[in-house]
């Protein structure tokens, strides 16, 4: 269901007014406007204060010669203060657009002025020609519902957590290693370290032992929460909507994508979106290639990495796990005689094989057509 629809968008016929935000953690400014080339009228309210917004709307209507039923059409630039205004502003009856800022047309000379009121100017003049029916001068980001957004979080908080564990493991076996001592981790640690001797025969320091047992009692709580989320996770499955339930399902059928993989995915991208071919879907994750090309000069860039990272990067780990568990399957074979030498070219081919896979299971989950030569775990009695 689109939160976001374009039936109420004025025409030439119905004048209304355009608002364009610029959000602050302490102030919002405001510029309003009728139509393109006139000055904008900027006001400032604090951050958050929907309340003096209406009263702004209803002074701008009248400074601007707008009757007071007329429609508003606004838009903001997606970033820290997420989708709420926008459900906000929807609910206030207001057409409103989340423009995803890396977009944005823009002039192209490296030294311009950059002020609150010359991008505020900017919005609405691009907002004007969005709202008559230029679609190149930005993207509007598809806005989920709150349910949809709230079932991201589970996965996105492992996602954390995962990190933050890498991160005390590696912060333990590098302060060891600045002693000379190498000790894993595990759950003997602290016995281990107590044992421990230097390189001259002497115990690890006071100092550097309580460190290395607060970061070892970090740890075993990030290992307590991951285990709870991850019972939670699947607690959960019940709760989610029925497309991102089918699609959990489908995924977690092939062999190499477990639990972790297929919720992302189906949570941060097949479960809600509406994906209409593979370059939109490339393009929602960041793995379509940049080319350059001026004159006789012509190269590649690389991929845009302007997506969805957290969707982005699971696809990296996947394809990877993809060679693993479904080495005979047409993708595997395919990276194996396009990339099998030099880590280079392997760690450069792997990143192609995350966008093809991510590519067949949309088709799987569209279609349900397997993978050519992929495998599906065998189902539980």
């Amino acid at each position: 269901m689109l939160t976001m629809t374009r039936t109420n968008e004025c025409s030439a016929q119905s004048p209304c007014l355009l608002l364009a935000f610029e959000l602050g953690r302490r102030t919002w400014k405001l510029g309003f406007t009728v139509g393109m080339g006139q000055r904008p009228r900027c006001r400032q309210i604090p951050a958050g204060g929907v309340g003096v917004l209406a009263s702004e709307i209803f002074r701008a209507k009248a400074r601007l010669g707008l009757p007071v039923d007329a429609s508003v059409v606004s838009c903001y630039e997606a970033g820290r203060d997420g989708f709420w205004l926008h459900r906000y502003l929807v609910a206030q009856g207001i057409m409103n657009h989340v423009v995803d800022s890396s977009s944005i047309e823009v002039n192209r000379r490296a030294r311009r002025s950059k002020t609150d009121r010359l991008d505020l100017a900017g919005l609405l003049n691009l907002l004007a020609r969005y709202i008559q029916g230029d679609r190149r001068v930005w993207h509007v980001v598809r806005v989920p519902t709150a349910a949809e957004e709230d079932a991201r979080q589970l996965s996105r908080t492992l996602e954390t957590l995962s990190q933050d564990r890498t991160r005390l493991i590696n912060r333990l076996k590098a302060l060891l290693a600045t002693q000379g001592v190498w000790l894993e981790p595990d759950a003997k640690f602290l016995d281990e370290l107590k044992a421990a001797r230097l390189w001259d025969g002497t115990p690890v320091l006071a100092g550097l032992h309580e460190r290395l047992a607060l970061d070892w009692a970090q740890l075993q709580q990030v290992d307590t929460q991951l285990r709870e989320l991850k019972a939670t996770r699947r607690a959960r499955r019940r709760e989610l909507a029925p497309l991102t339930g089918r699609a959990l399902t489908q995924l977690q059928g092939l062999r190499g994508i477990g639990a972790g993989g297929a919720w992302v995915l189906a949570t941060e991208l097949f479960g809600w979106r509406h994906i209409r071919n593979r370059r939109e879907l490339g393009a929602l994750v960041g793995l379509v290639p940049a080319l350059y090309q001026s004159g006789e000069s012509q190269h590649d860039l690389g991929i845009t990495r302007a997506g969805n990272t957290h969707v982005r990067r699971i696809m990296v780990q996947l394809a990877w796990g993809w060679l693993r568990f479904q080495p005979e399957s047409a993708l595997s074979l395919w990276y194996q005689r396009r990339f099998s030498s030099g880590k280079r070219l392997r760690r450069i081919g792997i990143v192609a094989l995350a966008r093809k896979l991510l590519v067949a299971l949309w088709r799987y989950l569209e279609t349900g057509t397997v993978p050519e030569g992929a495998e599906l775990k065998p189902i539980r009695a």
